[in-house]
């Protein structure tokens, strides 16, 4: 038997097989040739931010300075003073008025033996001491460290030795100190090295914010450049001391009558851009983020090591838990000589864990009752010996005795 032969079609190719779309790809792939993808789509640039210009300072600084004569006295600083207690009162005078700063580090230095105890002192304690200024802890915070950075470099309480060369010498003593703020290094560059530089703390920058004289980013990093070209150097101290009161005001009082008052003296447009609604505190200043690469690791850590804010100096200003003993410090173990032999231990202070000593009391004995002395007889007298020619032998007296029996010669 023969199969049945299928109908033809009549030349035409059946249309329930019509060719994969994936055969093409899948030859001239086993031929060799590439497959062309899709292109992806191209990423949309980023735009660049905008600087913001800079406000014509050079129109706005005497409009400034004739606003805080009219509103403020200057204080003339006591530059008498060793150095290193100038940069300890900068610490105290950050964001807070002069009498206050000056009351409070005075009685820090009279409830204190010296220095080192100060330095030795936990945060918590010397913000108790500093209640009186506006934030405490930051300047006990910055005392601490100021203290401790000079003692490691110097072992000594002193910064004299920055006086003797220039000013850039001194400048760059003052910032190696770990920790000091940058309006101590400016207060003290203009008091006690001879120096001309505005202070800025975080009450001028917001004083100068709200006046319109610096940018956003300016008030964001801290630095205004320029700002001591605008001002000579004889009318610095007064113009610093009264542009310092002036940004307590802002920091305490912004929408106050005096702070409204010097802002529409200085530029009235910056009621309407800068000064935040009644009710609204003023925004923070966000730090810029740090620089990649090396250097931004190492400004990271720094800062991470910065913002231990309730760090001791010590381990004699740490708190002992009771019970436990103290661990020595890492690396301090017997290490091995030469010879191969262990080295000493090291000494570890153990607490006290021995028993009380406890005496039980005793008793006294009784005393035992006296008895009655018995009486003697009466001594009778002995009758006396005749007298002879030889003198009588007495034990004492046995040597002269025996001379006298010799013959003479």
């Amino acid at each position: 038997m023969t199969a049945p032969k299928r109908p033809s079609s009549g030349g035409k190719k059946p249309a329930g097989n019509p060719k994969k779309p994936a055969a093409k790809p899948a030859a001239k792939a086993a031929a060799g040739k590439p497959v062309l993808k899709p292109a992806a789509a191209a990423p949309k640039p980023v735009p660049k931010p905008v600087p913001e210009k800079i406000p014509p300072r050079g129109q706005l600084i005497p409009k400034l300075a004739k606003a805080l004569k009219a509103q403020y006295k200057p204080f003339t600083p006591n530059t008498n003073r060793p150095l290193l207690d100038q940069v300890l009162i900068a610490c105290c005078l950050e964001n807070a008025p002069a009498d206050v700063a000056e009351k409070a580090f005075a009685r820090l230095i009279e409830s204190s033996f010296d220095l080192n105890e100060i330095r030795v002192t936990t945060v918590a304690e010397l913000a108790e001491m500093l209640h009186d200024l506006p934030d405490p802890a930051h300047a006990a915070l910055s005392l601490r460290r100021v203290l401790q950075g000079v003692f490691e470099s110097t072992y000594n309480f002193s910064l004299e030795h920055a006086k003797k060369h220039s000013l850039a010498h001194g400048l760059k003593t003052l910032e190696h100190i770990h920790g000091i703020p940058p309006f101590v290094v400016q207060y003290v560059a203009t008091t006690a090295l001879g120096g001309h530089m505005i202070p800025l703390d975080k009450g001028a920058l917001a004083a100068l914010y709200v006046c319109g004289m610096i940018t956003h980013q300016e008030y964001d990093s801290g630095k205004v450049a320029g700002l001591e070209r605008l001002i000579g150097k004889k009318s610095g101290i007064e113009f610093s001391t009264q542009l310092h009161q002036f940004g307590i005001d802002v920091l305490t009082n912004l929408h106050g009558a005096t702070v409204k008052k010097i802002v529409q003296a200085v530029n009235p447009s910056a009621l309407k851009d800068r000064m935040p609604k009644r009710g609204e505190p003023l925004p923070a200043p966000v730090p810029p983020p740090p620089p990649a690469g090396k250097e931004g690791l190492r400004a990271a850590e720094a800062a991470r090591l910065a913002a231990e804010e309730h760090r001791p100096a010590g381990p004699q200003a740490a708190a002992r838990p009771a019970g436990k003993t103290p661990m020595p410090p890492a690396g301090s173990g017997p290490k091995k000589t030469a010879d191969g032999k262990p080295g000493p231990k090291p000494f570890v202070v153990k607490p006290n864990v021995g028993k009380p000593l406890t005496i039980k009391p005793q008793m006294a004995p009784a005393p035992e009752p006296e008895k009655p002395a018995a009486k003697k007889p009466p001594a009778t007298a002995k009758p006396a010996k005749p007298a002879t020619g030889k003198r009588p032998d007495t034990k004492g007296d046995h040597h002269s005795s025996q001379l006298s029996k010799r013959k003479p010669r």
